[in-house]
């Protein structure tokens, strides 16, 4: 009885993560801007994880340096984030295990291993599940024509309403896309969504490059099926460029706007 209360109380958290995060850090005295550069984690990562806008927690080894930097007792934050990545469904039926575990201890080896199948299978559909809703989040994407490339993935955003495995996200710099897009935007892109004339999308190049335009289809005589990217900012040209230079078009699907900046 006494382990199954401590699941239960440990499974409703006082204090939201992102919360603690920023009480402490303020405490401290510390900005975001500071906090992250000694837990060497991106400012707008760090920034979704204090307003509570990241789908799951951090990884155990941003978590550990959080705790370090801010001086939470070691292993404090680790173990609310294990908790929290257990789907409350999963967790009630770890409390009907640990009731259960006085009748197997009884004899009824049968019972606890119905139980244990049980919850694995719970917990391995409820990971897929939410593994559909998260995005890698991209260093970033040229705005200023077809230069550049993509970096290893910084972060993970959510992004609810999109079901799609391939999905990603990228920050935007530059100007050539404003007033839609502006520095610093982050953009979700869906390959699994067809690209239509007129899009904004994600355009990967076959030698590498990338960049982010308007897109529409064209032919000439010279060169048949082309496409032309066109930048939403007047101030800049479109270019033209041929079919067979370019590898993928993802469409954009959704963005996350900076509204004012973080403390």
């Amino acid at each position: 009885m006494h382990t199954t209360a401590t699941l239960e109380e440990t499974s409703q958290p006082a204090e939201p993560m992102g919360m603690k995060l920023r009480r402490q850090r303020r405490r401290l005295g510390l900005t975001l801007d500071e906090l992250a550069a000694r837990a060497k984690i991106s400012k707008p990562y760090l920034s979704l994880i204090e307003t509570g806008r990241v789908p799951n927690p951090p990884s155990d080894e941003k978590l550990q340096r959080l705790e370090q930097t801010l001086g939470f007792p070691a292993g404090e934050l680790v173990s609310e984030a294990h908790l929290q990545r257990t789907p409350r469904d999963v967790r009630d039926m770890l409390g009907k295990l640990l009731r259960g575990q006085s009748k197997a201890t009884n004899g009824d080896g049968d019972n606890l291993d119905g139980l244990l199948r049980e919850l694995l299978e719970q917990s391995a559909g409820q990971t897929e599940r939410a593994a559909t809703n998260v995005v890698p989040l991209m260093n970033k994407v040229s705005a200023k024509g077809p230069q550049g490339s993509t970096e290893r993935a910084e972060e993970f955003i959510s992004c609810p309403e999109l079901h799609d495995k391939d999905a990603f996200a990228a920050r935007v710099f530059g100007d050539s896309m404003a007033p839609q897009y502006g520095q610093g935007d982050i953009v979700i892109f869906s390959p699994a969504t067809p690209a239509a004339n007129g899009d904004d999308c994600f355009v990967r190049f076959r030698d590498g490059r990338t960049t982010f335009k308007r897109v529409f289809f064209e032919s000439d005589k010279k060169n048949g099926a082309v496409f032309r990217l066109q930048p939403r900012n007047e101030r800049y040209r479109p270019c033209t460029v041929s079919k067979d230079k370019i590898s993928g078009l993802y469409k954009a699907f959704y963005k996350y706007q900076r509204i004012a900046a973080a403390d």
